[in-house]
């Protein structure tokens, strides 16, 4: 799907940060699965329109890591395939987990929505100038950007659509 990865992170002295960015993209992305998985538990029988979506957004995040995962090998570093690092932006998706015990469509929505809000901070962050990315791996986090933000949107749209009710 991604094929072969011959992207050089940038300077050696930066390479080290770059897989540290990457790393951190990974965690979240491992986060929103786990979230979105925990979501899919919540949702009532009926509910297969947001089932259908919720493993789609699971699916694209899966896709993330292995792509992200790729470049980190590709350049020589150690991927880290945990969740919830030390950032609280990675902590957030875990936290949306907890509290959707008991919740409707619109409260499921709403705390999906607050997970997304993280992951698009995460990515704000990784395309920071600071992080001196090679145009190559800036162009991945961008088109990934990119599809969180369309979720993030789509999510939004739906909890708001449900309070119309």
């Amino acid at each position: 799907m991604f094929g072969v990865f011959n992207i050089k992170l940038f300077a050696m002295e930066t390479t080290e940060k770059a897989i540290d960015v990457l790393n951190d993209l990974i965690e979240i992305n491992n986060d929103r699965v786990a979230g979105f998985a925990h979501a899919v538990k919540e949702l009532k029988e009926n509910d297969t329109d947001l089932r259908l979506l919720f493993l789609q957004l699971r699916e694209e995040s899966r896709e993330n890591v292995h792509e992200l995962g790729s470049v980190i090998n590709e350049n020589g570093g150690e991927v880290e395939m945990g969740m919830s690092g030390n950032g609280a932006l990675h902590r957030m998706w875990l936290d949306v987990k907890a509290a959707f015990t008991g919740h409707d469509r619109r409260g499921i929505l709403t705390e999906c929505e607050r997970g997304e809000d993280a992951i698009k901070k995460a990515y704000e962050h990784a395309l920071m100038p600071d992080n001196d990315l090679s145009p190559e791996v800036t162009a991945i986090i961008m088109r990934q950007q990119e599809n969180v933000i369309a979720s993030h949107n789509q999510i939004k749209a739906l909890r708001d659509f449900e309070g119309l009710d």
